[in-house]
């Protein structure tokens, strides 16, 4: 159960209506997920979510890649909603099954099948556990990624760690029939 009530549009000030008006129409199509808590903030919500729509729709780094990161960061935060909201599009990005397993439950060994995402994953874990990046992960990102896109994937893990605080905070939960693999 949320920490919040659910939004509801009509009740919200005006700045708030607006920022809802605008993810509404935007690439997410409505207010959902940590959205939900970040729409009470209307500047920060603004903010964070213009952020967002580059981060994952308009960054250099391809789309199965950025997934398998983001599910690191649920991962990582124990961010249910994340999880949640991003698995099934890593699933249908091609990241095999074996892999997103392994990732949520935060196996040291993953079944890669690909070098790419065993490089993302790396530098990925790599980040978010030490806040630092070795030298041979960033090797890796930076061959695969260049000099924009690890930039971009830094920054990607940045993002999804302030929303997966969002969600954890305020207890954005997702459906109670969602396997979560750390529960």
């Amino acid at each position: 159960m949320s920490r919040l009530p659910a939004p509801d549009r009509a009740s919200l000030d005006p700045a708030a209506q607006a920022g809802w008006d605008r993810i509404a129409a935007g690439a997410r199509g409505g207010v959902g997920g940590p959205f939900t808590a970040l729409i009470r903030s209307p500047e920060l919500c603004s903010r964070v979510e213009q952020l967002g729509v580059f981060i994952r729709y308009e960054c250099s780094v391809p789309m199965r890649l950025r997934e398998l990161a983001i599910l690191c960061v649920g991962q990582h935060w124990r961010a249910d909603y994340e999880w949640f909201a991003h698995a099934q599009i890593a699933a249908q990005q091609g990241v095999p099954a074996a892999v997103i397993a392994a990732v949520g439950a935060g196996a040291e060994r993953i079944p890669f099948d690909a070098p790419a995402d065993a490089a993302v994953v790396g530098f990925t874990r790599a980040l978010l556990r030490t806040g630092r990046v070795p030298e041979a992960e960033y090797a890796a990102a930076q061959a695969l990624l260049g000099d924009r896109g690890t930039v971009e994937l830094t920054g990607l893990v940045g993002y999804y760690s302030l929303l997966a605080m969002q969600l954890n905070t305020f207890e954005v939960a997702p459906p109670p029939t969602v396997p979560i693999p750390w529960r």
